[in-house]
C-alpha cells in the first residue's frame, strides 16, 4: 500500500497531558508536510491551532475524554465551543457505564445530541472496545448508526488496550453503510496501519506513523 495513501487516513495525534505548545507546533508542521487527514489535539489548544494552521489542516479534538462519564450537557457545550474555536471534527467518548447497564436510549440520545451540535462537522464515537463484550460492541454499531454519527472509533488509547483487528472486523460487519470506521490506540507500525485499512478502517488515530515515515525517509 502506498505510504501517501496511509498518511491520508491518519489523524496525527497528540493527547499527552504534559505536552507543551512546542510539541503541538511540531505536530502541526509534520501533519501539513506529510498531508495527514487531520491533527487530533485537546480542546484547550483548538483555538491556537486554528490561528496557527489556518485552513492548511483539519483540526480534530476530543470530547468527554478519556472516560466519557461527564454529563451530556457538558459534552454538548464542549462540542459547540470546540467548533466555535475552529474544530472540524469531534471525537466523543460514550458513557460506558450507561451502556453496561443497558441504558441504550441514553447512549443513543447523547450521540444524537452531539451530532446535532456538530452540524455539518464530523462526529466520531469512541466506544472503548477493550472494556466491552462482543455483544456490547455489536450493539454500539447499531446505536452509532441509528444516532447518525459519521464514524465509530475503537479506543481512546488511554485504557487497557487499543484497536484490534477483531474489533475492526466486528465494526465492518455490523455498522450501517453511512458509518465509517476509525481504529485508534496501539497502531505502532506501517504493517499495523495497512492491516486496519484492509479490514475496513478509513481513519487511523496514531502518533507513530508520521514518526516512522520521518525516521526512515519514506517520502
Amino acid at each position: 500500500m502506498d505510504i501517501k495513501e496511509i498518511l491520508s487516513k491518519v489523524d496525527h495525534t497528540l493527547l499527552k497531558v504534559d505536552a507543551p505548545w512546542e510539541e503541538y507546533v511540531k505536530l502541526f508542521d509534520d501533519a501539513v508536510k506529510y498531508k495527514t487527514a487531520s491533527v487530533c489535539i485537546p480542546c484547550c489548544y483548538v483555538k491556537r491551532a486554528k490561528e496557527y494552521l489556518k485552513d492548511n489542516m483539519k483540526i480534530c479534538t476530543v470530547v468527554g475524554f478519556p472516560n466519557g462519564y461527564s454529563t451530556t450537557a457538558s459534552k454538548v457545550f464542549e462540542t459547540k465551543e470546540a467548533i466555535d474555536n475552529g474544530a472540524d471534527e469531534i471525537d466523543m467518548v460514550i458513557n460506558i457505564g450507561m451502556l453496561k447497564e443497558k441504558n441504550y436510549k441514553f447512549v443513543e440520545d447523547e450521540i444524537r445530541q452531539l451530532k446535532e451540535a456538530c452540524g455539518d462537522k464530523i462526529l466520531k464515537v469512541i466506544i472503548e472496545t477493550c472494556l466491552l463484550t462482543t455483544e456490547e460492541k455489536i450493539k454500539m454499531c447499531e446505536i452509532v448508526t441509528n444516532a447518525g454519527a459519521d464514524y465509530i472509533k475503537t479506543s481512546t488509547g488511554f485504557s487497557t488496550n487499543g484497536a484490534t483487528p477483531e474489533d475492526v472486523k466486528i465494526f465492518a460487519e455490523h455498522v450501517g453503510k453511512n458509518v465509517k470506521i476509525k481504529a485508534a490506540g496501539g497502531i505502532k507500525t506501517i504493517a499495523d496501519a495497512e492491516e486496519f485499512i484492509k479490514l475496513g478502517a478509513s481513519r487511523l488515530g496514531t502518533s507513530r506513523i508520521v514518526k516512522i515515515v520521518k525516521e526512515n525517509n519514506l517520502i
